[in-house]
């Protein structure tokens, strides 16, 4: 029997069997594709739409595909989304060109050659004490009610269609990358082990402010919605930034308050997305109440033996990713992308319990060609029952 993307999703949510693996693309920035790629997409597709981005954000440059591209994606989701206040978008979108980016956090980027940015401001970078915290005067102001006021209106056209999932993701840096876009990633983490009474104070005003605004979302988008998203990027390629003991005893407690803040809210499934080699973790994820898992970077580490994944936690967690966007989607030809696809369909989706995505942002080295085989890999393999 087919089912809409909404039905199928929350199937695979439920841990059954849906009429095929669900596909989640162009719902976030975890989850998304690059402005490049994208505009190659629908030339490839034959679809004239308007460029947009995700939080109207060009520096972050990940495209907002329009309607049309979703269908042709094939994706079983649909985003709602924050956005900044309303002075902040000003300021962005009026400073001169190329000048660096600011948030209102007072972090930014600058652009490094013309159109790339990466994150090289950081206003606390000096900072060792909590009463730099306390004086610093640029914290965000997570109460403006613009950020939110157009959640409730967007949330329930989507909830009255009832054909797609509703995916949320009301911020972009949770507690522990948001250290690291207000000190630098080198001096959050030497804080961590030399001045760990600051980190975790630091770390403790990212989960009030995120907080926050988490609560505003919430009110705001009420029952329609199906997954909200959260995240904090906790590997490298062979392994942790941290060790597992650090996270346990710093990290471990602000996920789980930020994870029970949601859980007493909504019963939307919580997607926590983390980069990495995050195998040593996963059970604590678990236990904190993760239910989806991404982006499942078969890249690094451990995260590559698929088999293990699943039959040690496919029964706790939802998988979504998983699609290499390191080797197979830059450099594999379209053929090459439809066997991985389907190697990684039959591995993560037997019995329900998989959603296809690539691993992160569909970067600027994939060719068009390459997401139009990963999307049509899953119409072609990913019906049930699996066939191998």
């Amino acid at each position: 029997m087919t089912m809409t993307s909404r039905e199928r999703v929350l199937a695979v949510l439920n841990h059954q069997e849906p009429d095929r693996v669900p596909i989640v693309i162009g719902a976030s920035n975890a989850t998304g594709i690059k402005m490049k790629p994208f505009r190659g997409f629908k030339k490839l597709a034959g679809i004239e739409a308007e460029d947009r981005y995700v939080y109207d954000w060009p520096e972050l440059g990940t495209a907002l595909p329009d309607e049309e591209s979703m269908r042709r994606l094939h994706s079983d989701v649909r985003p709602v989304l924050d956005r900044f206040p309303k002075d902040i978008e000003d300021r962005i979108h009026n400073r001169p060109p190329h000048t660096p980016f600011i948030d209102d956090w007072g972090s930014g980027s600058k652009e490094i050659e013309p159109g790339v940015w990466y994150p090289g401001i950081h206003p606390l970078a000096d900072a060792t004490t909590i009463e730099e915290l306390e004086n610093y005067p640029n914290w965000p102001d997570m109460d403006d009610p613009y950020r939110v006021a157009h959640v409730r209106e967007q949330a329930a056209q989507l909830a009255a269609e009832n054909e797609y999932a509703i995916m949320a993701t009301p911020w972009l840096l949770f507690p522990f990358e948001r250290g690291f876009a207000m000190q630098g990633m080198d001096k959050f983490l030497y804080n961590m082990a030399a001045e760990p009474d600051f980190a975790k104070a630091l770390l403790e005003k990212n989960l009030e402010l995120c907080k926050t605004l988490m609560g505003h979302f919430l009110e705001e988008i009420g029952d329609n919605i199906d997954i909200i998203k959260i995240g904090d990027d906790l590997g490298t390629q062979e392994s942790l930034m941290i060790s597992p003991r650090m996270y346990r005893r710093m990290l471990k407690p602000i996920h789980a308050d930020l994870i029970q803040f949601i859980k007493e809210r909504t019963k939307a499934k919580v997607f926590f997305h983390t980069d990495g080699d995050v195998f040593n973790l996963i059970d604590d994820f678990v236990e904190i109440g993760v239910d989806i898992l991404n982006p499942i970077q078969t890249s690094a580490g451990k995260m590559a033996n698929l088999e293990e994944l699943k039959s040690r936690f496919g029964k706790n967690l939802v998988l979504c990713g998983a699609i290499d966007t390191q080797h197979i989607l830059p450099h594999g030809t379209p053929d090459e992308v439809r066997q991985e696809v389907r190697r990684v369909i039959n591995t993560l989706g037997q019995g329900g319990g998989y959603m296809v995505a690539s691993v992160h942002t569909i970067m600027d080295e994939v060719p068009p060609e390459n997401i139009l085989a990963m999307v049509d890999a899953v119409e072609e393999f990913g019906y049930y029952p699996l066939k191998g």
